[in-house]
């Protein structure tokens, strides 16, 4: 009984609820992070000190979203996004697994070629919806790719969205005692990118294999775009290569895309008076995100400040006999609880390694099975939430004529064919390491 009264456990469980009631997650974090401080005995003032203070740990993290969401709003501005979408229509000749293949292949580029995230979804979507229901291609089968291209380069590959995973993962991890670094991550979490790939085989040739019909409504007028590659178009893709490059050199993301958004602004692709325009619109993109990063970290920082932790983990080891697999179950559902409430798989890394790193210890998880479940912990829920980018840009994309349920044809397809590889591949990978 005495584990449930853990400012941990109630500042968790509160923070589910709260966010499975749709209370903005901001809010939720703030109210669930001042509930376990009180829970310990904090006073407001030293909560909300410690709260501030923890924020820091995410700073890089929250750049690197404003500055790519700029970069996204700049690439979308040059016209590159249309004429790609209209190369596709002339490319997949009538052939549904050739779309499906190409917009998989934009989607995992989107997080570490030309990491521009979501932003592409809504711009190259639309134009191809008409193609779709000509093909009598079931959109959910879609969902499932395009998810499947957001989630699984930034689990796998340490570039672009992907490198700020797996520093986040390696830092929170040592942080919390347990020394890993990046080369550790990408070399742990291939076996996840396996059980993500089945998911999508089998969405794809099993569940969403027969034809679905829909209404050809027309939704948004045609626009008018040479298919032709222009100057800017080329300087855009240029930006891109530079900022591919500079944080694989560096390993520094904000840099990268501030190097792109110069060659972009130096180059006058894009009207250099447009850049506070196209800075609000990449903040207005990716701002809630980054800001949700920070909030979690103060949030971790001052659930590590209860001193609760090490009571959470005496109570909670008996719980799972000495098993490191019945352990891994555990923490993998206790990562997908949390993820589906926030909506947000790295905002939840920083309050998932608080929980796990002292069992990673205590139970004696060398360093790749410790990567391979807490990677997985942490990605579970981010495919299948309702709050979480993920779904919420093939949505944004497909429902352009209001024919595709962000719930029923984005988040319960995707939540089927991706957290559940997950979990068995997660819980393998504590088998073979």
């Amino acid at each position: 009984m005495e584990i449930f009264l853990n400012p941990i456990i109630i500042a968790v469980i509160l923070l589910c609820v709260l966010c499975l009631k749709r209370v903005n997650v901001l809010l939720a974090l703030l109210v669930s992070a001042i509930v376990a401080g009180k829970v310990a005995g904090m006073h407001a003032g030293q909560i909300m000190n410690v709260f501030i203070s923890g924020m820091g740990q995410n700073s890089e993290t929250a750049l690197s979203y404003i500055l790519l969401g700029t970069f996204a709003a700049a690439m979308a501005h040059t016209g590159l996004a249309d004429v790609l979408a209209k190369r596709i229509i002339l490319l997949i000749k009538n052939n549904k697994f050739m779309l499906l293949l190409i917009l998989t292949l934009l989607a995992c580029a989107s997080q570490n070629l030309i990491p521009v995230h979501i932003a592409f979804i809504p711009v190259i979507i639309p134009p191809l919806i008409h193609v779709m229901n000509k093909l009598k291609l079931d959109r959910r089968a879609v969902a499932c790719a395009l998810v499947f291209g957001l989630v699984t380069p930034y689990i796998v590959f340490p570039a672009g969205f992907g490198l700020i995973f797996q520093r986040l993962l390696a830092d929170n991890m040592t942080l919390n005692g347990f020394n890993v670094s990046v080369n550790d991550v990408w070399k742990s979490v291939w076996i996840l990118g396996v059980g993500l790939l089945f998911g999508l085989l089998f969405a794809i040739f099993v569940s969403y294999r027969k034809p679905r019909e829909y209404e050809n409504i027309p939704f948004r007028e045609e626009r008018r775009r040479s298919l032709r590659f222009t100057g800017s178009h080329y300087i855009t893709l240029l930006a891109a290569v530079a900022t591919l490059g500079v944080q694989l050199w560096t390993k520094s993301l904000p840099l990268g895309a501030l190097i792109g958004l110069t060659i972009i602004f130096g180059t006058k692709a894009i009207d250099p008076e447009k850049m506070d325009s196209l800075i609000n619109e990449g903040i207005g993109l990716m701002g809630y995100v980054a800001f949700v990063m920070l909030v979690a970290a103060g949030f971790a920082g001052v659930l590590k400040a209860t001193g609760g932790i090490e009571a959470l983990v005496n109570g909670f080891i008996p719980l799972m006999m000495g098993s490191k697999l019945l352990a891994a179950f555990l923490m993998l559902i206790i990562g997908l609880f949390i993820t589906i409430g926030i909506g947000t798989s790295f905002g939840t890394i920083p309050i998932l390694a608080v929980l796990f790193v002292p069992v990673f210890l205590k139970l004696g998880f060398n360093p790749m099975e410790a990567i391979s479940v807490f990677a997985a912990a942490a990605a579970l829920g981010d495919a299948g939430s309702p709050a979480s980018s993920t779904t919420l840009g093939p949505t944004a994309g497909l429902n352009a004529d209001g024919q595709h349920s962000h719930i029923k044809d984005s988040c319960i397809p995707t939540f089927l064919h991706y957290n559940v590889p997950l979990i068995i591949f997660a819980m393998l990978a504590v088998i073979v390491f």
